[in-house]
């Protein structure tokens, strides 16, 4: 079947597109008049009266100074004029919101991550309207210049809630010291990426990102108004706050229990080193660092010397395993019915241990998926925050050596709640029913959310609809 021919330039650029840019900053606002809002909306679609216009998907001959995109909630949606009728088509995630308990819940925002103790405004769900994102590529005078405009556009008709920028690290690293956006998903019909690193898994149906297209389940995701409902995805908007001295004491102090190198005990909690290197390739030692198009060219079950089914090398809770078990024995369908897009820039200053302070900083940006309901909800409140969902898998066929449903527990080690009184992660041994796992026990949760929302991101059709709703 040929790829799906898909209008580049009526899609949202960040869906399709990451900008590889050092700079960016979100706004959260709340739509005070939805008239004025609407022609706000139709001038950014077509990037008059000295605003930005939208970005898209299609390929630029020059770069732009800077990218802009649009997300709405369904409080959004509604001020804009959305009906209920239309609104009850939409995702059943997106309709309860990021602020909903029954949301928290799923995806483990209790305690120190409760919506209640989010900040800039975004604790009130109900006043949270609009997710406008713009990035730039180095140059701060550009991000404070498309600032200003911006903002004198908002007046008298939007309400700044709040402003919350990201600055890339050196050498594409989060906080926590491990290079990032090194897996991405291959998206059936998508451009291709400038600077892609293979990923050997199938490529993944258009419509787990977009909707109007076949998705995994061989159905289509669809909203109405029709105009809507072609070219347009979700998001989940995520502030997460990393405690960058507790992970290093975490490290420091667990490997000494598992009596381990630190740095190979952190490579195991992610599934890779620092450096980017998978365990699956690298089980011994970070370096070499591998060439790029190395970097995901593994899988953890081959039948053959380098198997990894009890997770040996890569433990089968490890960071990367859990949000993307590959070709792995999992309960219910494979990992690819729930991959998702990362689009995420560090927050705050770099952590240097020599001068240890409590600045917030962390992770800031969008997961998206054309169902937060099977993708980005599935992947956080079921695979980070359960242990049950990996099937059965003795190897050799009595199980001798060991069965991979006995060598991972509790939580994610960085998405999860990890009450100390529960919190686990084992690093699995030859042995039946694990008996020769090393399992530790009684850690704090590492990240805690500061703050999200349930994004809409229409397509520029969608959009242009919207500008004209209030009419």
């Amino acid at each position: 079947m040929a790829d799906p021919q898909i209008d580049y330039s009526d899609v949202q650029g960040t869906i399709l597109r990451g900008y590889r840019v050092d700079l960016a900053r979100h706004f959260i606002l709340s739509i005070t008049d939805a008239k004025a809002a609407g022609t706000l909306i139709g001038a950014l679609v077509d990037g008059t009266g000295g605003l930005p216009r939208i970005t898209t998907a299609a390929r630029w001959k020059v770069k732009p100074e800077c990218f802009v995109n649009i997300g709405f909630t369904a409080n959004g949606l509604t001020a804009l004029g959305i009906t209920s009728t239309q609104l009850g088509t939409f995702d059943a995630a997106f309709k309860r919101g990021a602020t909903n308990p029954t949301t928290a819940g799923i995806v483990g925002d209790v305690g120190t991550s409760d919506p209640t103790q989010w900040i800039g405004g975004l604790a009130n769900g109900s006043q949270v309207h609009v997710v406008l994102s713009l990035w730039v590529d180095d140059d701060p005078s550009v991000l404070e210049s498309v600032t200003a405009r911006l903002r004198a556009a908002f007046a008298g008709c939007m309400t700044e809630l709040s402003a919350h920028d990201a600055q890339a690290l050196p050498d594409n690293k989060v906080h926590f010291g491990y290079r990032d956006s090194i897996a991405q998903p291959t998206v059936i019909g998508a451009p291709p990426r400038k600077c892609e690193i293979p990923d050997h898994q199938e490529a993944v149906a258009t419509g787990e990102f977009l909707l109007g297209y076949g998705n995994e389940t061989k159905g289509t995701y669809t909203v109405q108004p029709v105009e809507l409902s072609t070219n347009s995805s979700y998001a989940a908007f995520r502030i997460l706050e990393q405690d960058v001295a507790g992970f290093e004491t975490f490290l420091s102090t667990y490997a000494a229990e598992a009596k381990i190198d630190s740095e190979l005990f952190a490579a195991k909690v992610c599934g890779r080193w620092r450096n980017g290197n998978p365990l699956e390739l690298a089980p011994d030692a970070a370096e070499p660092l591998l060439p790029t198009a190395k970097l995901n060219d593994f899988t953890y079950v081959d039948k053959g010397a380098q198997d990894d089914t009890l997770g040996l090398r890569c433990p089968v809770g490890s960071h990367i395993r859990r949000n993307n078990p590959r070709n792995a024995a999992v309960v219910g369908t494979d990992s690819t019915h729930h991959r998702i897009v990362r689009r995420a820039i560090p927050y705050g200053p770099a952590y240097d241990p020599a001068h240890p302070d409590s600045t917030p900083r962390g992770l800031i940006g969008f997961f998206i998926n054309a169902s937060l309901t099977n993708q980005f909800e599935f992947l956080t409140g079921q695979w980070n925050l359960l242990s049950d969902f990996v099937k059965s898998a003795p190897v050799p066929a009595d199980g001798s050596a060991g069965n991979a449903v006995f060598n991972i527990s509790g939580e994610d080690v960085f998405l999860g709640v990890n009450d100390p009184d529960a919190s686990s992660f084992t690093l699995a041994a030859v042995g039946a029913k694990g008996k020769s796992n090393t399992t530790l026990t009684g850690f704090s949760r590492l990240i805690i959310t500061r703050g999200g929302a349930y994004c809409f991101l229409p397509s520029i059709t969608g959009l242009r609809y919207l500008a004209g709703l209030p009419q």
